[in-house]
């Protein structure tokens, strides 16, 4: 079979060249067992979920939501079902709410919703009655009152195949394959329509850029970021294309017990993944006491010096070696990662600091850009080829795409991954693609070497009162190299100068505390202890001093509890919703200025 050129084609090009006996495996379905298929079967479920659809009444062109808690088997076979029988699926959040939900069925006109859960199917059938095109709710799992998936899997009998062979057929690259509802950080979703082409496009350039060729024996890949988000399910769709077996995490808080049961070769992170994973090394290294201790900060302060330059060459490459032999190995073995050929890092800006940490112990990590719009690679790190990692920077642009620069600097991207545009929204879809470009809202600038570095987000950008920009991501992601801080939102729009909200690092203030026999108050009142502000405020004001006098963050507030998703300040891809932050604490901002 010839590369593929529909996003359903990716499992047949497997079965044909290289068929895997578990091709999808995840731990728990739901009922606490585990759920696996090879590639012959997964082709097969998907054939039979297809011929199901249509015995339902589903119609070329007609949208199926696919809503999940965590990834699983399922929600893959129906992605490939649904676009295999002409249909367009709709992948939704499940932290979404009801009203997102009642918004997205209604706008996007779903015709049946497939859920994995009682939690998700009682979200849905809320708002049931004021979705008129919703016809049907499914559920993965078993759910009492609720149908399961397995109704539509009986209904799909042979008699509907050649109704099945004559949709797929007709299916072009060209024709829509996905709407994709951004969670957004501001106002309602836009639905970002994906053709086959746009996913399948970047899905074939990105194979260049991930170091999974000429590996011997079974490839494992571990997936727990949600699937509904692009940059997780162009990889899923990489993975089948490559012959990655696909092994689902059960959740974010289960990570380390999935990474060390799967052992994976490579898995996607988002920043806020690595920050947790640094801040438990290093605080369990600094806890060690005595020699080891010793041991391990020399060690952290050699691979802190990290630099692909620097990779095995004279006295550093010497000194490299032995902290990955002394240390980081035992840290890669107790994370599951002694095979680990690449972590895939995207979604928000990684600091220099933990990628140099990673790199360094021996666990690449490449970061990457890219949006929804673009399905989503523009530009990545790798390690596949010498000269195209850079510390600091998202890499270099992918095969078959361009970017340009606004008179502001802002990223403009053209090329067969740019998306169709917004769903039923023509004005917005205006005003970020002209003229072929599509206009991404984000600040950057190419090196003379051509990788990318991102400054900031345009609309994130913020004026002091004396008249002068302050960029708060750079100053968020320079203060994030605190492991007294955990998160961290800079504010001051219109003000005399930035100030930042902190969620602190419990476990460091905790072990401060000990360390300097100071009686630790309680997470609630860390904010109210003026000692421990003042360390702080210490930190803050040391990693300020890169920057001008009219950027540095003057006030800090210690926030009682740390952002969340379900405290609506996240997005499921944990970034930060500035506004809903900002309405939460307007008073104790406001307290600040006052």
């Amino acid at each position: 079979m010839n590369n593929p050129t529909r996003l359903f084609d990716f499992p047949r090009y497997q079965l044909a060249n290289a068929p895997l006996d578990v091709m999808l495996y995840m731990p728990n379905d739901g009922s606490g067992k585990s759920l696996s298929y090879s590639t012959k079967e997964f082709v097969a479920e998907v054939d039979v979920a297809s011929r199901g659809l249509i015995a339902m009444g589903m119609e070329a062109g007609d949208k199926v939501a696919l809503i999940a808690h965590n990834n699983r088997c399922e929600w893959n076979v129906m992605d490939h079902a649904i676009m295999q029988a002409g249909g367009i699926d709709v992948p939704i959040y499940p932290t979404m709410t009801e009203a997102d939900y009642k918004y997205i069925l209604n706008h996007s006109e779903s015709k049946f919703v497939f859920v994995s859960s009682a939690e998700l199917f009682a979200k849905v059938n809320a708002v049931k009655d004021e979705c008129p095109t919703l016809e049907g709710i499914f559920t993965f799992e078993d759910v009492s009152g609720a149908d399961s998936w397995r109704k539509m899997l009986d209904a799909g009998s042979d008699e509907n195949q050649a109704e099945l062979d004559s949709r797929s057929e007709a299916v072009k690259p060209e024709q829509l394959a996905t709407i994709i509802y951004t969670s957004g950080t501001t106002g309602l979703p836009k639905g970002v329509m994906l053709s086959h082409k746009n996913v399948v496009s970047n899905t074939l350039v990105a194979k260049d850029r991930v170091p999974l060729d000429g590996i011997d024996g079974e490839m494992k890949v571990l997936s727990f970021l949600p699937v509904c988000h692009i940059f997780e399910r162009m990889l899923h769709y990489l993975y089948i294309y490559m012959g990655a077996s696909i092994h689902f995490g059960e959740s974010l808080e289960t990570i380390k017990n999935d990474l060390n049961a799967t052992q994976p070769i490579m898995f996607t992170a988002v920043p806020r993944l690595l920050e947790k994973f640094y801040d438990g090394i290093v605080t369990k290294g600094r806890a060690a006491g005595g020699v080891k201790t010793v041991i391990f900060n020399w060690a952290l302060g050699v691979v802190l010096e990290w630099d692909p330059s620097k990779e095995g060459h004279g006295l550093y490459g010497f000194k490299l070696k032995i902290a990955r032999k002394l240390v980081f190995s035992k840290v890669k073995e107790a994370l599951g990662l002694t095979g680990i050929k690449a972590v895939a890092s995207g979604s928000a800006a990684l600091q220099s600091r933990l990628a140099r940490f990673f790199n360094g112990a021996g666990i690449p990590v490449l970061e990457g850009y890219g949006l929804t719009e673009t399905s989503p690679v523009v530009t990545v790190n790798t390690v596949n080829t010498p000269g195209m990692l850079k510390i600091g920077s998202v890499g270099k642009v992918v095969s078959g795409v361009e970017i340009g620069f606004g008179p502001d600097k802002e990223i403009l991207v053209k090329g067969p991954n740019v998306m169709m545009g917004y769903y039923k929204d023509e004005e917005k879809t205006a005003e970020v693609i002209k003229d072929g470009w599509f206009h991404t809202g984000d600040i950057g600038e190419l090196d003379s070497e051509g990788f990318l570095r991102i400054t900031d987000r345009k609309k994130e950008i913020f004026k002091t009162s004396g008249g002068k920009y302050v960029a708060p991501a750079l100053l968020e992601n320079a203060l994030k190299a605190s492991l007294f801080i955990e998160q961290v939102i800079v504010v001051g729009e219109y003000q005399k100068h930035p100030a930042a909200l902190i969620s602190p690092n419990i476990d460091t203030i905790v072990e401060w505390c000990k360390r300097h026999n100071h009686t630790y108050p309680g997470d609630a009142e860390i904010g109210a202890d003026k000692v421990i502000s003042d360390r702080v405020m210490q930190e803050v004001n040391q990693l300020m001093e890169p920057f001008s006098q009219w950027e540095r963050v003057k006030v800090i507030r210690i926030l009682p509890e740390p952002f969340s998703i379900e405290g609506g300040e996240l997005t499921p891809t944990l970034k930060l919703k500035r506004k809903p932050i900002q309405a939460k604490y307007t008073d104790l901002i406001k307290g600040i200025y006052e």
